[in-house]
């Protein structure tokens, strides 16, 4: 344990779900515009995940009008208001780099079926 896990226990959050790569997920984004405050939501899938600790982040990859966008979110930021997982998904990399090159349904990630 570092020195400074002390301080960074006390700004981590607890309410968000376990996501890892390949998991479609909705992020609820707060917005300062001006003096009003409004929230916006950005789903896509989990391309990657970097980091530990408070300084923890992850990038979420979504088609907008046919364009790629991708946004990097720290994990325990209090501008995510909240962090839904829609879908697990099924892959073998950490880093889904090769999404960037298809489109349509070859962009897409197989989801993780619970067998019982």
């Amino acid at each position: 344990m570092k020195t400074t896990d002390l301080v960074d226990n006390q700004y981590k959050r607890t309410d968000i779900p376990k996501i890892g790569p390949g998991d479609e997920v909705k992020v609820h984004v707060r917005v300062v515009e001006g003096g009003k405050e409004r929230i916006q939501i950005f789903q896509g899938n989990v391309v990657s995940i970097a980091g530990s600790g408070i300084s923890e982040a992850y990038t979420v990859r979504k088609l907008s009008y046919g364009v790629g966008v991708e946004r990097t979110f720290p994990m325990h930021s209090p501008s995510v208001a909240k962090l839904e997982l829609m879908k697990r998904g099924d892959v073998r990399r950490a880093k889904l780099n090769y999404l960037r090159d298809r489109k349509g349904k070859a962009a897409k990630v197989r989801e993780k079926r619970d067998d019982q």
